[in-house]
């Protein structure tokens, strides 16, 4: 088919290794291999991380041609993460992706992470919609929280940002604080829908309007479990899921808060979410219910496409190419990138 366009998309940023074809918009395959040796040391070790994805890169990147009948000289280009991430991770996937791209003498596109989290909503998928030109979208993950104006594919503007730490580092450190493994994100989701999330307050920082901040946060909600932990040693246990609610509470509060001054700043009320936070069970029951009272229109990405994975590359390579906006050999990895560079 002279119309197909295959583009394999490599992502390698973090602790994940993972590999996606896909034909013009749709995915074709999508696979990830997950690094478990970290858990035990409550994060990742980047060492440990850059080693692991020198073991994966080839049987995934094999499994992904399997999964998507097609074999490496159908492929039209290799789209790879450039940054943001672990630079030993990025370097992996950078030196890999430049030897097939020069292997196959085919082109090499060179992908803002960030910038691929917020384009997997444009993935064709059954029963999703695409955002519209301009729409705003809150990146929340390990590494980021900002609010974004997207006008275009590749125009991308900050309206606000985290002026220290990332949501997902908040809820992480919470978990951490209350005794629960890594990645603790998701155990305080799992644990927050038992709980009630009135049961304790936490102040909210006072940053500017589009802006965050987190970091009090997790010092409040440290010293809080400190003190009742001397009152009563058996506090954690007793209140783990009105605990988990409370925090999971607070920290959507804050998101939201600052997602309706954006709407209301830039009039905008296409409204989407991306990276890895947005699979938090919370902030997606919030979207829906701003999209049913206040007007909104709101984009939640598939579970999938929210981790770091490579259809999310993929699918930036596959806009990248057809706008001949390809990458030269010379190419390097880059541990910082805004998503408007």
């Amino acid at each position: 088919m002279k119309n197909s366009i295959y583009i394999l998309g490599i992502e390698s940023s973090c602790d994940d290794t993972s590999a996606s074809v896909i034909c013009n918009k749709k995915v074709l395959s999508n696979v990830v291999a997950n690094q478990e040796v970290h858990s035990k040391y409550g994060g990742v070790v980047p060492e440990l991380a850059s080693r692991a994805h020198q073991q994966n890169i080839v049987p995934v990147v094999q499994q992904a041609l399997i999964e998507a009948k097609i074999n490496k000289n159908q492929l039209n280009a290799i789209a790879f993460t450039k940054g943001p991430g672990l630079m030993g991770s990025l370097l992996v996937g950078t030196s890999f992706a430049k030897s097939l791209a020069l292997g196959l003498n085919i082109p090499l596109i060179a992908v803002n992470h960030m910038q691929a989290h917020i384009l997997a909503h444009f993935i064709k998928e059954e029963n999703t919609n695409t955002p519209p030109f301009p729409f705003i979208c809150l990146t929340i993950s390990g590494g980021h929280t900002q609010i974004v104006r997207i006008n275009d594919y590749f125009d991308m503007e900050i309206l606000g940002e985290t002026i220290d730490d990332a949501v997902g580092e908040a809820f992480d450190k919470s978990a951490k604080i209350l005794g629960l493994p890594y990645p603790g994100g998701p155990l305080i989701d799992k644990y927050a829908q038992l709980g009630n999330q009135k049961a304790f307050s936490f102040s909210k920082p006072k940053v500017g309007d589009l802006d965050f901040s987190f970091s009090g946060l997790k010092t409040a909600i440290l010293y809080f479990i400190q003190k009742k932990e001397k009152e009563n040693p058996n506090f954690i246990k007793e209140n783990l899921y009105d605990i988990c609610a409370s925090i999971q509470y607070t920290i959507v509060e804050i998101l939201i808060d600052k997602l309706k001054n954006a709407v209301k700043k830039t009039g905008i009320t296409h409204v989407a979410i991306a990276g890895g936070v947005s699979a938090n069970s919370e902030i997606r029951k919030r979207l829906l219910y701003a999209q049913k009272h206040w007007g909104w229109t709101t984009y939640i990405p598939k579970f999938e496409y929210t981790t770091d994975n490579a259809a999310m590359i993929a699918i930036s390579g596959y806009f990248k190419y057809i706008n001949d906006l390809h990458a030269d050999v010379s190419v390097t990895a880059q541990a910082r990138l805004k998503v408007n560079e």
